[in-house]
C-alpha cells in the first residue's frame, strides 16, 4: 500500500464493481480534459518523431549500445510548465509528492496510471520523470517492462493517443526489420508457434476425405503456417487437391517485403518441389469490405478459414455503429466451412477502461518479456529489435491510444467464445491426436510452458498465465 495523496490504494489487480465503474468515470473526466487542451502543432509533430524515434531507433546504431540504454523521451514538449497540462485541482505544479517509505518502481508505475487515470497530468508527469531514471530497456524483464510501460504513460499524456499509432506508422505495411522480428519472436516465444501448429493439426484433419479444399486466411503473414503445413501434407496419403486464398489489404500486396504475391511464389515452388497438386489466389482488399463472391469458392470443395492473430485487429460495437467483428464472422459463416480455426492473445485490451486495460497489459507483457528472457541473452540485439519492433508497439497502442486510434484489441477466449456462437458456430473437437503433439513439441522448450486442453481449444501459457488460446469451429 502507497500513498496516494490522500487516499490509501491497493494496488493489486482486482476490482470490485464500485472500483470498475470509478475508473470508467476517471477515464472520461481524463478524456474530457484532455479534448479541451490546444498543442502547438509543429511541437506536436516534433514530439511524435522523437518518441518514434525512441521506440524504432536503427538497430545496428552503435550509439544506442550503451549498459544504461533507456527509451526516455525528451519532456520538454509536455513538461506541465505550461497552463495547458495544469492539474484539474489547480496546482500548476506536483509538489506535494513526497516519496515516504520504500516504494518500488513497480509501486511509483501503478500509482502514475492512476493519478493519470484521475486527470492529474502534472502529477503523472513528475512520476514519469522520476521512472525514468530508474529503469532501463537493457535491464532484467521487470526493468524492460516498465521501461516501455512508462514511456506508453508519457505518449498518453503527449497527445492523449490521438494520432500517435499513424505518426508509428504501426497501420502501414510492415517493414523488413519489423517482419524479422516479428519471425523471432514467433520462433522464441512457442506459444506462438503452439498456436499455429494446433491449428494445422485441426486443419489437416479436416483434409480428411476431400478431393478438394479450400483454405482461406485472412492473415496470412509471412505464410510461416503454410510452409509447415505443406511439408506435413506432403508425407499425408492420399492427398486433396489444395487452394490457398490469401486476403489482405492492397497497399500490403504491393510492399516489397512479404506481400501476397511474394509470398504466393514462394508456397508454389514448395509446393512443387513436394509434388502436390496447390493453387494460390490472392484478394487485395480491405478485410472489412470482403463478400464471399471476392473469394471465388467453388462447388465440391471443403471451405477452411483460418483466423490467426487477425481478429482482434477489426474494430467491434464499442468502436462504431458498424460492428466488422461480428459482421466478418457472419460473413464467414455464410461460406458454410467445414472447419473455422482462430489462434488470438488472451487479454482484455478492447473494452477494458484505462486503468483495468493498463493492469492487463502489465501482467500479459510481463510473461512475454520473461519468455524472451528464458531464450535469448540479454544483450542480443535480437532481443531489443523483438521487445521494440513487436511489445513495445502494442503496449503503446494499448495504454496511450483510443477509440478508432486503438487497433490492439484483444479479447480473452471466453468472449471470443461468445462471439463465435453469436455468429452461428459450434464447437469443432480438436482430436487428441493433435494434442497429444503439442504435448511433445512443449517438451522441447522450458518446463514453465504449460497447455490446457478443452474439448475444441487449447489454451498455452508461461506458468500461470495464459498467453494464447488456439480454437476450433464448425
Amino acid at each position: 500500500m502507497i500513498r496516494s495523496y490522500g487516499n490509501p490504494v491497493m494496488l493489486n489487480m482486482s476490482y470490485d464493481s464500485e472500483e470498475h465503474e470509478s475508473a470508467v468515470e476517471s477515464e472520461q473526466l481524463l478524456s474530457e480534459d484532455f479534448e479541451g487542451l490546444s498543442y502547438d502543432e509543429d511541437k506536436m509533430r516534433l514530439k511524435l518523431q522523437e518518441l518514434e524515434a525512441a521506440l524504432l531507433d536503427d538497430a545496428n546504431d552503435g550509439n544506442d549500445s550503451g549498459p544504461n540504454r533507456s527509451m526516455e523521451i525528451e519532456s520538454s514538449g509536455y513538461s506541465g510548465s505550461g497552463s495547458a497540462l495544469e492539474s484539474p485541482n489547480g496546482s500548476s505544479s506536483y509538489n506535494s509528492y513526497v516519496r515516504t517509505g520504500a516504494i518500488t518502481p513497480k509501486d511509483l508505475l501503478f500509482e502514475c496510471a492512476l493519478v493519470l487515470s484521475e486527470g492529474n497530468v502534472e502529477g503523472a508527469l513528475n512520476m514519469i520523470n522520476e521512472l525514468r531514471r530508474t529503469v532501463s530497456i537493457d535491464g532484467e524483464p521487470s526493468q524492460r517492462i516498465l521501461a516501455y510501460m512508462v514511456e506508453a504513460l508519457a505518449a498518453r499524456v503527449a497527445v492523449s493517443g490521438k494520432g500517435l499509432y499513424k505518426a508509428l506508422k504501426c497501420k502501414e505495411p510492415p517493414s523488413k526489420d519489423r517482419l524479422s522480428a516479428m519471425q523471432v519472436l514467433f520462433e522464441v516465444c512457442p506459444c506462438f508457434r503452439f498456436g499455429f501448429t494446433t491449428a494445422n493439426g485441426a486443419i489437416l484433419e479436416a483434409f480428411v476425405g476431400e478431393k478438394m479444399v479450400h483454405v482461406i486466411d485472412f492473415d496470412i503473414n509471412q505464410g510461416s503456417q503454410y510452409i509447415t503445413l505443406l511439408q506435413t501434407l506432403a508425407g499425408q496419403s492420399p492427398r486433396p487437391h489444395l487452394r490457398l486464398t490469401g486476403v489482405d489489404d492492397p497497399e500490403s500486396v504491393q510492399r516489397p517485403v512479404g506481400g501476397l504475391n511474394h509470398i504466393g511464389m514462394r508456397l508454389k515452388e514448395l509446393a512443387k518441389s513436394l509434388n502436390l497438386d496447390f493453387e494460390f489466389n490472392s484478394v487485395a482488399a480491405n478485410i472489412a469490405v470482403v463478400e464471399p463472391d471476392m473469394l471465388n469458392c467453388r462447388a465440391g470443395e471443403a471451405v477452411i478459414v483460418n483466423f490467426a492473430f487477425q481478429l482482434h485487429h477489426m474494430p467491434d460495437e464499442s468502436v462504431s455503429t458498424v460492428n466488422q467483428r461480428d459482421q466478418l464472422l457472419r460473413m464467414v459463416k455464410s461460406l458454410n466451412p467445414k472447419l473455422v480455426t482462430v489462434v488470438e492473445q488472451d487479454v482484455n485490451t478492447n473494452t477494458a477502461p484505462f486503468l483495468h486495460r493498463f493492469h492487463e497489459a502489465y501482467s500479459y507483457y510481463s510473461a512475454l518479456f520473461d519468455c524472451l528472457d528464458a531464450t535469448l541473452p540479454r544483450e542480443s540485439q535480437e532481443r531489443v529489435n523483438v521487445e521494440k519492433q513487436c511489445l513495445a508497439r502494442d503496449i503503446v497502442n494499448i495504454i496511450a491510444c483510443e477509440g478508432e486510434e486503438r487497433i490492439e484489441r484483444y479479447e480473452v477466449s471466453g468472449k471470443w467464445k461468445a462471439r463465435m456462437m453469436m455468429a452461428g458456430f459450434k464447437p469443432c473437437p480438436i482430436s487428441k491426436n493433435v494434442n497429444e503433439s503439442i504435448r511433445e513439441l512443449i517438451k522441447q522448450y522450458s518446463d514453465r510452458y504449460n497447455m490446457k486442453v478443452e474439448p475444441n481449444a487449447v489454451h498455452f501459457g508461461w506458468e500461470d498465465k495464459v498467453l494464447v488460446v488456439a480454437s476450433a469451429w464448425r
